[in-house]
């Protein structure tokens, strides 16, 4: 009989929690209920009782309420849909079984720990959840566990459990909840009316574009970076920052399907994984067509997330936030310490700060942020500041797109800027200081005013 030879629990943010190492654990459970293609085994740890006499949270219905056929039906169908997106057909053969084991729940936000264990001839997964829980909670547990499965099967016998980037595991989440919410989110029945057990269902006309609620979060706040990204916050994996992390991520793993052969460079990626410490190496490797180094990644993705928000830029805003807004995106927020020991201090400086100090990696990215950020907000900038906004997103563009011979390289600073880009950083900055002049002048001749300005050294 094969053993487990180890175990791993994966944990993606602060919504799945830490599970001990060399975990078994046994599929012999009562009550169990086997999807259709008997990858998911789906158990409780009571018979399955109505959910509706324990209403842990109020007639939600962005709470789901488990049982278990139901949630074999889901979890088949959600499967399907993650398999689609990645260009898999429905027919692939899986090796790892899929144990979803639901527990009475003290409340619909409680973590969900999912835990990989090594047997001889392949891996199993233990997914624990509440009876009810959040839709986006669940959405990323099956998303997870479902990519973590496909990752591992081609780990060798030395090699670890995959690591899953989270950016991937809420994006792919985030687009089958847009595109496939009915079929993959069935619930129990929340209440008893009569003796007639009552489910509430919000019915809205269905959208053709799945893209809609990340396109509305976006055209009200700036993406997320590629960086940002490939490091959430708790907060932002909560949905404390208004829902733009998930929103950038839906829309980053799409872009990156929408790539040459991106499905195909997707699963190269996961298959890569296992072999790798972390799972920037496997991206880069995967996609090392497209992107040599993160900066790339970055312009690209700024160009991407304009294109995509750009169709439709929404409301003017007045005025004030105008200027406000504008002032926002011209100020380039930095970290200092003043000992190696010390802790952090956050401000801001100028973009001429930025392009005087920085070295040429970190200038280029805050340049490349600033110039998606204009371009994303100028349709919506009151007159005259969405004609300055585009006149300061050209600007910096013109310097980011000067082009660099072999010749230039050599002569250079202590920074590594080759000598006519110092010519080009000294030309940029007088049109920013003459914009920056022709900015306060509107400002001035608004009547508005607002809280000082002060975006460090000039």
């Amino acid at each position: 009989m094969s053993r487990p030879s180890q175990g791993y629990a994966l944990v993606l943010g602060l919504l799945w929690s830490v599970a001990a190492a060399h975990a078994q654990f046994s599929f012999s459970d009562q009550n169990a209920v086997s999807s259709v293609s008997g990858q998911f085994l789906v158990t409780s740890a009571a018979p399955d009782a109505p959910v509706y006499p324990r209403p842990v949270a109020a007639d939600n219905p962005n709470v789901i309420r488990f049982k278990t056929a139901l949630l074999a039906v889901s979890a088949e169908r959600f499967k399907l849909d993650l398999w689609r997106q990645l260009e898999l057909p429905p027919n692939a053969a899986w090796s790892g079984k899929i144990h979803l084991r639901l527990h009475p729940a003290a409340t619909p936000t409680e973590t969900v720990t999912i835990r990989s264990s090594r047997f001889l001839h392949g891996w199993s997964y233990l997914v624990d959840l509440p009876d009810q829980l959040w839709k986006t909670r669940y959405a990323r547990a099956l998303a997870g566990v479902l990519l973590l499965e496909i990752a591992n099967r081609s780990a060798g016998p030395q090699a670890h459990s995959a690591e899953i980037p989270a950016w991937l595991v809420d994006g792919l989440a985030q687009q089958i909840l847009a595109s496939d919410e009915e079929k993959v989110v069935l619930s129990a029945p929340r209440r008893k009316i009569e003796e007639l057990a009552v489910n509430r269902i919000n019915l809205t006309e269905p959208s053709a574009d799945p893209f809609a609620g990340a396109r509305g979060i976006l055209q009200t706040a700036p993406a997320l970076t590629f960086d940002q990204l490939s490091w959430p916050t708790d907060g932002q994996m909560e949905g404390a920052d208004g829902g733009v992390y998930y929103a950038s991520a839906q829309l980053f793993q799409a872009e990156l399907l929408g790539t040459k052969q991106g499905p195909e460079k997707l699963r190269a990626m996961l298959a890569a994984l296992p072999s790798h410490l972390n799972w920037q190496t496997a991206f880069f490797q995967a996609f090392g067509d497209d992107f040599k180094r993160p900066v790339e990644v970055e312009k690209w993705w700024a160009l991407r997330v304009l294109n995509f928000a750009s169709h439709a830029p929404g409301p003017r805003w007045t005025t004030e936030v105008s200027m406000a807004r504008l002032q926002a995106l011209l100020s380039v927020p930095v970290e200092s310490r003043s000992a190696s020991n010390a802790l952090p201090t956050h401000s801001t400086i100028s973009l001429q700060a930025a392009l005087r100090d920085l070295n040429p990696e970190q200038r280029d990215l805050v340049l490349a942020t600033t110039v998606r950020n204009l371009a994303l907000d100028e349709l919506r900038l009151a007159p005259p500041f969405g004609n300055l906004a585009d006149d300061y997103r050209t600007t910096l563009a013109d310097f980011l797109e000067a082009p660099l011979t072999a010749r230039q390289v050599v002569a250079a600073n202590k920074h590594g800027v080759p000598s006519n880009r110092q010519t080009n950083i000294a030309a940029t900055l007088e049109k920013l200081a003459e914009l920056d002049r022709r900015r306060h002048e509107a400002e001035g001749k608004s009547g508005v005013a607002l809280p000082g300005r002060t975006l460090g050294r000039q």
